[in-house]
C-alpha cells in the first residue's frame, strides 16, 4: 500500500487556524495501471485530435465517399450514428474537426472501427498481395483468386477467374450473389466466354469487357475447347443511374 498525504483547509477543520494532513492509503498496482491507462487514451486522443486537425478535409472527404459507397444518406448516416445532419455535412466539407466521441460514432455508423475510420492501423496507406497469398476458391472447373486485400471497408474487390471448357460461374462451389447495388466489369483475357444476365446471351472474345448490375441472376460460359479466363472488379453498393 501507498500513502499520499492530503492537506485539509482551514474552513474543514474544527479549529480555525488549524490546517489538517490526512494519509490516504492506495492500492500500490492502482496507480501505475490507471496512469498508464490515461496516457494511452490521451494519446489516441491527440493522435485522432491531429490526424483530423491537419486533414480535416481528407476526413471528411473519405466519410462521405465510405457513406456514398454505402448508398447511404445523410440521414441515414445520422440515424445509424446518433450525429445530427449539420454535423455531419460539416465535417465532410471539412468546415469543423469532430470530437473523439462523435468520431467514434460516425465510424460505428460506417461499420467501422475509429481506427479503420482514421486509417491508424495502415502503415502507409499501400497493400502488397503476393501472388501466393491470394485468396483461393471454387472447385475444378471453375477456379478464382482474390487479387485484393481483405480491408475493412473496402468496397472494391478484383478476383481474376479460370473455367474449364464447358464450364461455367454458377455452380455449388461458387461465391453467393453480390449485395444490392453492386456493380461488376468484366474483362476477357484468355479464350472465349459467353455471358449470361436476364435471358440475354453476350460471347466475348479476349480483351472484351462486359459491366453489368451484380445483383442480377448472372453466370458466365466457357463454349470453347480450352480453359477461359477473366479478371471481375465488383464494386459494392453503388447507386445506380
Amino acid at each position: 500500500m501507498q500513502a499520499r498525504s492530503v492537506e485539509v483547509p482551514e474552513s474543514a477543520g474544527r479549529l480555525s487556524g488549524v490546517r489538517l494532513k490526512l494519509s490516504v492509503r492506495t492500492p500500490p498496482s492502482s496507480l501505475p495501471q490507471a496512469a498508464s491507462a490515461s496516457r494511452q487514451h490521451t494519446s489516441v486522443r491527440d493522435s485522432v485530435r491531429r490526424l483530423m486537425s491537419v486533414n480535416g478535409h481528407v476526413f471528411g472527404t473519405r466519410i462521405r465517399r465510405l457513406r456514398e459507397a454505402m448508398d447511404l444518406s445523410l440521414r441515414d448516416l445520422t440515424e445509424r450514428s446518433g450525429v445530427s445532419a449539420p454535423m455531419l455535412s460539416q465535417v465532410e466539407r471539412g468546415e469543423t474537426s469532430p470530437t473523439l466521441s462523435i468520431a467514434e460514432r460516425i465510424a460505428g455508423g460506417l461499420e467501422l472501427s475509429l481506427s479503420q475510420l482514421l486509417r491508424l492501423d495502415e502503415t502507409d496507406g499501400v497493400s502488397v498481395v503476393r501472388a501466393n497469398e491470394r485468396r483461393r476458391g471454387g472447385g475444378p472447373r471453375h477456379r478464382y483468386e482474390v487479387l485484393t486485400p481483405p480491408l475493412p471497408g473496402l468496397r472494391a474487390e478484383v478476383s481474376l477467374h479460370r473455367l474449364a471448357a464447358g464450364a461455367s460461374t454458377a455452380e455449388p462451389d461458387d461465391p453467393p450473389m453480390h449485395e444490392p447495388g453492386s456493380r461488376e466489369t468484366a474483362v476477357v483475357v484468355g479464350g472465349h466466354v459467353r455471358f449470361v444476365c436476364g435471358g440475354r446471351a453476350d460471347d466475348l472474345a479476349s480483351g472484351d469487357s462486359v459491366t453489368f448490375d451484380a445483383d442480377l441472376p448472372h453466370h458466365f460460359e466457357n463454349p470453347g475447347p480450352d480453359e477461359a479466363s477473366f479478371y471481375a472488379v465488383v464494386a459494392a453498393g453503388l447507386r445506380r443511374s
